[in-house]
């Protein structure tokens, strides 16, 4: 099995990842109530990075201490404490030759336990569908959000860009992934009916994209060249799970064509299941018609991977490296296990119940 295209290195900027396996951001709310990173989280990571992963994405990380927190308990990259403390962590993960990559993130809209503020703010004072998620301590709708103004818009590209600097420069990250996916507040400017506005944050599909790829251009200005910044992007929502991009492979021509030219180094995309097609009346893959529209980068498949044949299956198709997520926790030795045709354990959801926080089962003894 070790033959394998999973198993084959892969150069990522000035990184050689030593195979093609992934462990995806997951959000486990095991942090301090102020955003500290927890001796739980250094030994949860590690072991990922003991198990053979060549990359390790983090959980998403707030950048300000204004409306970007998603989640209580969610660790924080806006000060030298929080930088500290995943100094730990990105040092136990290299320990074991395994690269990591702190996923920044603002909440927008669907902030559900701020530790700064109780208000939230979005593109445009929009309800958001679906109701808080009670595994990260939430419950009832989400509150109504305030729109944002053009000044406070350009403070948020800051935040993502201070927070950016400190990851790589204190936390000794490898690089950083902007988090454009899931519902959270760049995606919600992505998406027409969130996005209102008829200034420069909003109109069609590639103004409407205008926010990502200022925050692009931010972050990598502060973090140079050599650092790799990705963003990722999705469909999905965490409270919206089957909602597709309006205007179908026309969307992804624009979204991924404006994301190859803004500087990013990959583009990881996410789906619940990776192979199947993006859109109703098309045959291809989420995965191809970014691989299609930014040939150039490298692309991170993310979405019920864990089988090893629907893994290879997905780099065919034109991923460049596989993002395990349910896989990963149910076998933090993933790799390995594959490599030495070893039984995968099956996902148990009771980790994630009733409180999706790192469970002390799941760490190393």
């Amino acid at each position: 099995m070790s033959a394998s295209p999973l198993f084959t290195p892969l150069p990522l900027k000035k990184e050689i990842l030593k195979n093609r396996l992934v462990v995806a951001p997951m959000t486990r709310v095991t942090a301090t109530e102020d955003g500290i990173a927890s001796l739980k989280m250094k030994r949860y990571y590690q072991d990922f990075a003991r198990g053979g992963f060549g990359l390790v994405i983090t959980e998403g990380i707030y950048v300000d201490t204004q409306w970007s927190q998603t989640y209580a308990f969610q660790s924080g990259m806006v000060n030298a404490s929080q930088a500290e403390a995943w100094l730990s962590i990105t040092r136990a993960v290299h320990s074991h030759g395994a690269k990591i990559i702190a996923q920044i993130q603002h909440a927008g809209a669907l902030s559900q336990g701020n530790y700064y503020r109780m208000d939230t703010v979005a593109p445009s004072a929009v309800q958001p569908a679906g109701e808080q998620l009670t595994f990260y301590r939430g419950a009832g709708k989400y509150p109504l959000p305030r729109e944002l103004s053009d000044a406070e818009i350009q403070d948020i590209i800051a935040s993502f860009a201070d927070a950016a600097g400190r990851a790589v420069d204190e936390a000794g990250f490898d690089g950083v992934e902007i988090h454009g996916a899931n519902g959270y507040l760049l995606d919600q400017f992505l998406t027409k009916p969130l996005n209102q506005r008829t200034d420069k944050w909003g109109g069609d599909t590639a103004q409407r994209l205008t926010l990502a790829r200022e925050v692009i251009n931010a972050v990598r200005a502060r973090v140079g060249e050599e650092a790799c910044v990705g963003i990722r992007i999705s469909q999905g929502k965490v409270n919206d799970f089957t909602h597709k991009w309006e205007n179908g492979e026309e969307d992804a021509r624009t979204v991924f064509t404006l994301l190859a030219d803004s500087g990013v180094d990959y583009i990881h995309v996410t789906e619940y299941e990776a192979w199947q097609p993006a859109f109703p009346d098309n045959a291809a893959t989420f995965v191809a018609l970014a691989r299609k529209y930014a040939p150039q980068l490298t692309i991170i498949a993310n979405g019920s991977l864990h089988d090893v044949a629907r893994a290879e299956e997905v780099l065919a198709q034109g991923a460049d490296l596989i993002a395990l997520g349910r896989g990963a926790l149910a076998n933090h030795d993933w790799p390995q296990r594959v490599a030495n045709q070893q039984p995968l354990r099956e996902f148990d959801r009771s980790i994630l119940a009733p409180l999706a926080d790192i469970k002390a089962c799941e760490l190393p003894d």
